[in-house]
């Protein structure tokens, strides 16, 4: 693409929209952000006024405070910034998570911030926006990552529960505090046993709550202080309280990990669970594939995961395709120790 027709440039501080004068997800505070979606790598404090989905305004005032405005819009109705046309799209993730669509002077970018394809009830279902230059995320671009059905996946995860429960184990089910510990909560069997949850999750939960979200009744995990209150239960927390004090006082458990990267052999063994669950809000190679090429995109950056993979994939088949180095994260990390959980230190205190 020739530069004049660049609608977005990378800048030191993120995305950049010259003619508008704006940043989509920013790295550092800026005057105007324009946000994808909550989660601490998209989503950083400090920034003047933020634009976001209507249905996630309320997640993303956990995130960022009270002290910014936060312009909420609900999705397809257009902004013009100096101009420049700005709409917001579905993005499959989270509550609240969007696609930004761009245009100015008949070109327009798309930027899909984290994105998956599948069904999901707490946010809304992923949908393309046909343009001209896609950017895309890349965290699970290789072929070896298909994800299961949901259904399936929940079926487990009962399962899994319900033998616990019979056996006179906690289930303790380790997921990230904003989006996949709702979207697990809303596919847990409540008539298995009471649901307890981290403080950081029951804190958003109450955001999903708030934003019409249906979430089947949980407890904050800090009011139950014996064995014989969480009997039969399963807990609800994230990675980074794996292995501390708070999660052995639930013993005798058995704990589990819910994220995409449990599809490879041995990350279980590394995270040092019981079981792993493959159930990721980030899209699968399938997925990925199938979104760029339903945009018509002429153009495709991918950032943050296997970008080189999948850039060269769409070189092969024609597409116009380099990687753009980014500072998100996508789906933590799976020898690491979550650096998007580090990172929400301020929503994720016990």
């Amino acid at each position: 693409m020739k530069t004049a027709d660049a609608v977005l440039q990378l800048s030191p501080a993120g995305l950049y929209c010259p003619a508008g004068d704006f940043y989509i997800d920013p790295w550092v505070p800026v005057d105007r952000a324009v946000i994808t979606h909550a989660h601490a790598d998209h989503a950083r404090w400090g920034s003047r006024r933020y634009l976001t989905a209507r249905e996630g305004a309320g997640v993303l005032r956990v995130r960022v405070g009270e002290e910014p405005v936060i312009d909420a819009t609900a999705y397809g109705d257009v902004t013009e910034v100096n101009g420049v046309r700005v709409s917001l799209h579905p993005a499959g993730h989270i509550l609240g998570s969007s696609q930004v669509r761009v245009e100015h002077k008949g070109h327009v970018w798309v930027v899909s911030g984290d994105y998956k394809v599948g069904p999901d009830a707490t946010c809304s279902t992923f949908e393309p926006v046909r343009c001209h230059a896609f950017i895309t995320e890349s965290t699970f671009a290789l072929p070896i990552y298909r994800w299961p059905e949901q259904a399936e996946i929940f079926h487990s995860i009962n399962t899994w529960w319900r033998a616990n429960a019979d056996e006179g184990k906690v289930s303790l089910l380790y997921a990230y505090a904003l989006g996949k510990a709702q979207r697990l909560l809303s596919g847990l069997d409540p008539s298995i046993g009471p649901i307890f949850c981290h403080g950081a999750v029951e804190k958003l939960n109450a955001a999903y709550r708030e934003a019409g979200v249906p979430l089947p009744p949980t407890q904050y995990a800090g009011t139950a202080t014996n064995r014989s209150a969480w009997a039969r239960g399963i807990v609800v927390a994230p990675p980074s309280a794996h292995g501390t004090p708070w999660s052995r006082k639930f013993s005798p458990s058995s704990s589990a990990f819910a994220s995409g990267w449990m599809a490879i052999r041995g990350t279980r063994r590394r995270r040092a669970v019981d079981r792993g669950f493959v159930l990721s809000d980030h899209a699968d190679w399938p997925g990925l594939v199938g979104a760029i090429d339903a945009t018509g995109a002429e153009t495709v950056w991918a950032t943050h995961g296997y970008s080189a993979v999948l850039v060269r994939w769409l070189r092969e088949h024609g597409k116009d395709a380099q990687v753009v180095a980014t500072r998100f994260v996508g789906e933590g990390d799976i020898d690491g120790d979550d650096e998007e959980v580090r990172g929400r230190e301020s929503i994720e205190r016990p």
